[in-house]
């Protein structure tokens, strides 16, 4: 792979960055021995002309490209052009004193890795926003901690998501294609994971515990730059998209939440969605995430992409050429609806500047609005 093109924040602020690790109270359950640890990285707003002269972070760290391969068998290749390995950010930029921002925690999907939204991230923090985006070990491509330990994937994990493998990949790609009520579906896919997914369910409340981590850690330590009185937003991909709606329906800090394509693996039996939510989705999934539909008080936005597969919505999407994987919706356009849902949406729920998030379905999405049905 050579030509690799990074979309630019389209903010008026440039974007600082850094990393925190978080070493939890919780034994380390996917390997043996230790405790949990959980590493973030922050994206934060900054004035352009303090960071006129300072150089870019470099986006693809060599251990991260080496987990990219792992688990893309490609990845993008920087030593032609080294410089455009190089993110929309700088790494302990100066803070802008005296002015606090929202907060929004995001969560990669599972093989994906902390940076793995990053292009969506700077762009919400050039408008604005705080992220964290939480890493959790051992699921991602690739954990960098600031003590220089690095831990890559724990492939037996890949034989546990389905078990038996064959029997759980063909359940759920006939759940992909069935039909009925969005209950119904929802119903149609909890038998299906209580049946073939018991680890992935298992999973669920320990990544919600590294965000709970997480947020305690910045509530403690980045008050100065952090607003918390309107409470948090939450988002993600996949997996994390699921962790966006347990924090929502679980954690009175979340006021708000989108899921970005993710599946709702997890025992949601008694939880009722309190929060306003959208949930982002291809045609692939459409069938495999009306959870969101139901069982909820407040709206819920259903933004639904032409021409998109589930991994297209993470980074990847700039960086692999093969639509057949990533799918053939243009990346810029795909880039700028993504970004657009979540800064109306955003907006209207986490920073309060708008009754509600204003858009409207166009050649690239069709949008829908579910009132509260309890």
């Amino acid at each position: 792979m050579s030509k690799v093109r990074f979309p630019k924040p389209t903010g008026e602020y440039a974007v600082g960055t850094f990393t925190y690790t978080v070493k939890d109270d919780r034994k380390e359950v996917m390997h043996q021995g230790g405790m949990r640890s959980v590493t973030s990285r922050v994206y934060y707003p900054v004035l352009k002309e303090s960071v006129k002269g300072l150089p870019k972070m470099v986006a693809l760290s060599d251990n991260m490209l080496k987990g990219f391969k792992d688990a893309f068998k490609v990845a993008p290749n920087f030593k032609k052009k080294p410089e455009a390995n190089r993110s929309e950010c700088y790494e302990n930029a100066e803070m802008i004193q005296g002015k606090k921002f929202p907060l929004i925690m995001f969560n990669h999907g599972y093989n994906s890795y902390r940076e793995g939204n990053s292009f969506l991230c700077l762009d919400l923090a050039s408008h604005g926003y705080v992220v964290i985006s939480v890493d959790h070990s051992y699921e991602s491509l690739c954990n960098e901690f600031d003590d220089g330990t690095v831990l890559f994937y724990d492939k037996t994990i890949t034989k546990k998501m389905y078990e038996p493998m064959l029997g759980g990949v063909m359940t759920m790609y006939k759940l992909m294609k069935l039909r009925g009520t969005d209950a119904e579906l929802a119903e149609k896919f909890d038998e299906a994971q209580r049946k073939y997914c018991k680890f992935m369910m298992g999973r669920l409340p320990e990544w919600v515990k590294d965000n709970e981590a997480a947020l305690e850690f910045a509530k403690e330590n980045f008050s100065d730059f952090i607003d918390f009185e309107k409470g948090v937003g939450a988002s993600g991909h996949s997996m994390g998209g699921n962790t966006a709606y347990a924090l929502c329906a679980r954690n009175d800090n979340f006021v708000c939440g989108i899921n970005l394509d993710g599946a709702y693996f997890g025992d949601y039996t008694n939880d009722i969605q309190t929060k306003p939510f959208m949930q982002i989705s291809c045609k692939d999934n459409e069938y495999v995430v009306t959870r969101a539909y139901t069982r909820h008080t407040k709206p819920v936005y259903k933004v639904l992409f032409r021409d998109m597969h589930h991994i297209g919505f993470a980074d990847c999407k700039h960086m692999i050429p093969m639509k057949s994987v990533v799918g053939k919706l243009d990346a810029d356009l795909l880039h700028e609806n993504v970004c657009k849902a979540h800064l109306e949406f955003f907006d209207a729920y986490l920073k309060g500047l708008k009754a509600k998030p204003d858009l409207k379905s166009n050649d690239v999405v069709t949008v829908s609005e579910y009132q509260p049905d309890m």
